[in-house]
């Protein structure tokens, strides 16, 4: 068997992983990055690229107030204790320190200060600024060969399936504010003026969210002189006669190649939702691998399988980062619904034409509740998202653009009775899909009388700054509209996920612990490979993206023997 030997060993490409390797390489360690796909960046490069960094340095600058107190409070209510106080205080003191490192390396955030943390109603949330955006990134910097190698961005998140789009510029388009058609004309002018570049790549040069994230690490990555094997999965973890970990098997080019570390290894290969076998095993039914958001051929668990082997702990593992999801023909995976149900003249039902949630909460909160909604034997897997003429005609539901833009006629034929449904009423479309058309119709009637009075009397939507943020602010209530025009619409939603929170329980160091819980030496674990120190909770959006990347700050900090201490150990157990 060929060995190599480096200082550190990172497992995973996306955002975690690779500040870490970044982070590592630039304090003087000899650094490899494995990958198990063909494609560098992970479930990351999917991502809206969004991090939930408290008191960070764009804040101050955009008048927001806060305060490590206040955010720590927050953040431990949310966990509710599924995360010790000192993981989750190590957060919110560096999360805003490894924002600064990633603006040093080129990859600079704003603050989203109209953004909400995901739960108003939780004593020390902020209407908005602790959510970041990444600064668009041009694609020249990191070269077309090295733009080849990296995971493309999701239809979801670009223009007519082209053209990319800021968050700030997705918020403005979907709330109708006057300069959107202005915002929408300059995307449009800019990509199709930059001849030069398309006539190289269909990709766009100007890059947003977490393609704008993974593609400045990638340069970063690359201009450190970080090593990077693509095609090399995780087989097994090597440990010595102490049981350190001292290295990693991987399979390359057909044949099982061990790779040393000297310093350790650093696990940041995803969650477990493409692993059928591990959901059965450990997530709430029904369950589909198919339904998740997340890269296909990645996000296996093979690492949780390899970090078991050597005896360690996990934790959270029947949890989820849950969103519902979308089947489009041709997409590789499914489609994740973030925003457009929360716009004005839609709703959700099961199976008895009922509502039965918020449409405008947080995401995993919607995915748990079509979960328990279908286990009260309800019909809520598949749930269906209704909407009538006038919102069909106003604005974009998954792959449908606005029907003012792309009419039912324009539509790929092949989408009717596949991605969408349609009735001339909404007894018709009952039957179409398969829902209880009495139930339905009194929904439809009851949101159609919430939305004249300005209030939903069944579950508040559109009663918290959270919920109005992606919707029409020129109405009563933001996320209120009536559904009364026909022809009627309807899609379906699956129970889906943008990663699993279980893993490998660590340390505030990232450092992983055994069934004991006790250190294992040589080991760090990060990401969704790690068990979430976000708990059961998303305490804004940025939640997965911003630990990952922090914890891996911490564990470089560690290797290298310059530990990061606890600068406000006064506030651990403090009743909250």
């Amino acid at each position: 068997m060929a060995e190599h030997e480096y200082d550190l060993i990172v497992v995973g490409s996306g955002a975690g992983a690779m500040l870490g390797a970044i982070r590592a390489q630039e304090q003087g360690l000899k650094t490899l990055v494995v990958e198990k796909t063909e494609l560098f960046g992970g479930t990351s490069a999917l991502s809206g690229g969004g991090i939930w960094i408290p008191l960070n340095y764009d804040q101050k600058p955009a008048g927001i107030k806060d305060d490590l107190e206040t955010a720590f409070g927050y953040m431990k209510r949310c966990v509710r204790g599924m995360a010790t106080d000192d993981r989750v205080l190590a957060y919110v003191e560096t999360a805003s320190k490894m924002a600064e490192y990633l603006r040093q390396i080129g990859i600079p955030y704003r603050a989203m200060a109209k953004y909400a943390d995901y739960y108003p109603h939780i004593e020390g949330s902020r209407p908005g600024g602790r959510t970041m955006d990444p600064v668009d990134f041009n694609a020249a910097k990191l070269g077309l060969a090295a733009l080849e190698t990296m995971r493309p961005g999701p239809p979801g998140n670009q223009l007519f399936g082209r053209m990319s789009i800021s968050a700030f510029e997705a918020h403005s388009m979907l709330s109708r504010e006057l300069k959107s058609r202005f915002t929408i004309l300059g995307i449009m002018l800019k990509y199709f003026l930059d001849y030069p570049w398309r006539n190289k790549t269909r990709r766009d040069r100007r890059m947003t969210g977490g393609q704008a994230l993974v593609a400045g690490l990638l340069t970063a990555a690359n201009k450190a002189g970080v090593e990077m094997w693509r095609n090399s999965p995780l087989k097994e973890l090597v440990q010595d006669a102490s049981g350190r970990v001292t290295g990693v098997i991987v399979e390359r080019n057909g044949q099982r190649q061990q790779i040393n570390a000297r310093c350790g290894v650093l696990l940041g290969a995803g969650g477990f939702e493409r692993n059928q076998e591990m959901r059965d095993q450990y997530l709430s039914k029904p369950s589909k691998a198919e339904w998740t958001a997340t890269p296909v051929g990645g996000n296996t668990g093979d690492a949780h399988r390899a970090g078991q082997a050597v005896g360690a702990q996990l934790a959270l593992m029947d949890w989820s980062w849950g969103v519902p999801t979308m089947d489009v023909p041709k997409e590789p995976a499914f489609r994740g619904i973030f925003v457009e149900r929360s716009l004005p003249g839609c709703m959700v039902v099961n199976s008895k034409g009922q509502r039965f949630l918020n449409e405008s909460g947080p995401y995993p909160e919607f995915q748990q509740a079509m979960l328990a909604e279908h286990a009260k034997g309800n019909g809520g897997v598949p749930a269906w998202i209704v909407f009538d003429a006038s919102f069909r005609a106003q604005n974009p539901m998954g792959p449908l653009m606005p029907g003012s833009a792309v009419p039912d006629s324009k539509v790929r034929k092949s989408w009717l009775n596949n991605v969408y449904w349609k009735g001339e009423t909404l007894e018709d479309l009952a039957r179409q899909i398969g829902v209880d058309a009495a139930g339905l119709q009194d929904s439809a009637r009851r949101m159609t009388e919430y939305a004249r009075a300005g209030k939903d009397l069944e579950f508040d939507r559109g009663g918290n700054v959270f919920d109005r943020y992606y919707g029409d602010p020129r109405l009563k209530n933001p996320n209120l509209g009536p559904i009364e025009k026909g022809p009627f619409y309807a899609m379906r939603l699956w129970p889906g996920e943008i990663g699993t929170k279980g893993g490998l329980l660590t340390d505030r160091e990232g450092r992983v612990l055994d069934t004991q819980g006790t250190i294992i030496e040589g080991l760090y674990c990060v990401g969704n490979n790690s068990a979430s120190v976000m708990g059961p909770a998303y305490a804004g959006a940025g939640s997965t993206l911003g630990p990952a990347m922090t914890f891996a700050f911490r564990a470089v900090a560690d290797m290298v023997g310059k530990p990061l201490p606890l600068e406000n150990p006064h506030l651990l157990g403090k009743t909250v």
